[in-house]
């Protein structure tokens, strides 16, 4: 997309606004796809969570994926997307055995993550399939804060209690139809993600009915220009003709799945916000935007570091600003940031604003959350309006007769 293009888009559906590039979900896509093209069956589950809104599902579904859901909710919205039960995986974690037999009542699959609710559940439904979730305890994402392969992570069955969950197995004579792991975020070691698959393979030569195995994802996307990533092609490569091999060993030809969602819509994705006001100090120059962590937290709470370009003044002379924004907190964006100077009323334009942005944003503050934009085939599209002063209130119920301000007496000389 180019600037201009999101200039007209601030300018016509207001901001902050987030914008995503529907081309650009498209070629990275094709992408995995294509570095895995050397395995027989291949299933990408797109990982709702990353950006859930219902049109990009939609955009998903027409490439040909699947869907990673890891709540009831999520699954609710990728049927009415139009995904088939069978297309749905769904992955929880901390659920109720109830939530869990509600999805799969609506015939989608189940992955479980714990002894408790695997022997709960193969006790009450051994006829309906059931992928495991196991932790490896290996950590291949490059960020502590966003890697789930430790010891000590709450997901997962640990692979030390493998023991104990084939007694569940044997004892409820429930279906095990797939293996599931998911490491962390921001992979970058590839030779650590396959030490971890190594010990996938093993783990599922534990049952025999097996269909699919699933190595979550996690792959690393470049945040600015020269930044390193995840080598796809060359996981592609090692990775499927392991599995490949593997599957000679198995016996027959078995799926093997992905979880993709940064990866696929993270670099798709542009948040736009006006500048309210520069204000210097004694030793930091602030632009502060009309935004804050209620829409953007990524930064605040991962210390994920997102480029941000001023497209009013793309040309000019750069400058060292603090981006901040309007929260009563600190909420802080980027400290002492090279930025093209910096006026009020220009735009900045937060690059990587694809995953993990709008699914997080709150009404803190009583803020409104953004309206959300595709570029599709060279237009734009709304596809979430702005909040409202009535949506921020709609299910809040107003006990009008339950306090009533006392009236003040008038004292008289």
């Amino acid at each position: 997309m180019k600037h201009n293009d999101l200039l007209k888009i601030a300018k016509t559906y207001g901001d902050p606004v987030y914008v995503y590039d529907s081309e650009k979900i498209i070629s990275q896509y094709k992408r995995l796809t294509n570095a895995f093209k050397n395995v027989n069956q291949l299933r990408l589950n797109y990982a709702v969570k990353a950006l859930s809104n219902i049109n990009i599902l939609k955009l998903m579904n027409s490439l040909g994926s699947g869907l990673d859901t890891v709540s009831i909710q999520e699954v609710k919205l990728g049927l009415l997307a139009g995904y088939k039960p069978e297309s749905i995986i769904f992955t929880p974690n901390g659920v109720s055995l109830e939530e869990i037999e509600e999805a799969a009542a609506l015939g989608v699959n189940i992955n479980i993550d714990n002894l408790s609710i695997l022997e709960q559940f193969g006790g009450k439904h051994p006829d309906i399939p059931v992928c495991i979730r196991i932790n490896p305890h290996v950590m291949a994402g490059g960020n502590s804060n966003i890697s789930v392969g430790h010891i000590d992570s709450k997901f997962g069955i640990s692979i030390h209690q493998i023991p104990h969950l084939l007694r569940i197995v044997e004892l409820t004579k429930m279906n095990i139809n797939g293996i599931h792991m998911h490491t962390g975020s921001d992979i970058l070691d590839i030779d650590v993600f396959l030490y971890a698959s190594e010990i996938l393979f093993e783990t599922a030569k534990n049952f025999k009915n097996l269909e699919f195995i699933d190595f979550g994802s996690g792959f690393k996307v470049p945040y600015k220009t020269g930044d390193i990533e995840t080598n796809i092609e060359e996981l592609g490569k090692k990775l499927g003709s392991r599995f490949t091999a593997f599957c000679k060993e198995y016996g027959r030809d078995l799926t093997l799945a992905f979880e993709p969602g940064k990866f696929l819509v993270s670099e798709a994705g542009h948040f736009l916000a006006k500048v309210n006001v520069v204000k210097q100090t004694t030793s930091t120059v602030f632009a502060s935007v009309d935004s804050g962590f209620n829409h953007l937290i990524r930064p605040m709470l991962y210390g994920a570091s997102h480029e941000i370009v001023n497209i009013s003044n793309t040309g000019g002379k750069e400058r060292y600003y603090s981006v901040v924004g309007y929260i009563c907190e600190t909420d802080t964006f980027a400290s002492n940031r090279r930025i093209n100077e910096i006026a009020e009323g220009d735009i900045l334009c937060f690059k990587n604003a694809g995953a993990y942005c709008f699914t997080m944003a709150s009404n803190y503050n009583s803020r409104f959350r953004p309206a959300e934009v595709l570029w599709h085939e060279g237009r734009a599209i709304l596809i979430r309006e702005r909040e409202t002063f009535d949506d921020l209130i709609r299910n809040q119920v107003d006990l009008k007769d339950l306090f009533v301000p006392k009236k003040e007496k008038v004292h008289q000389d």
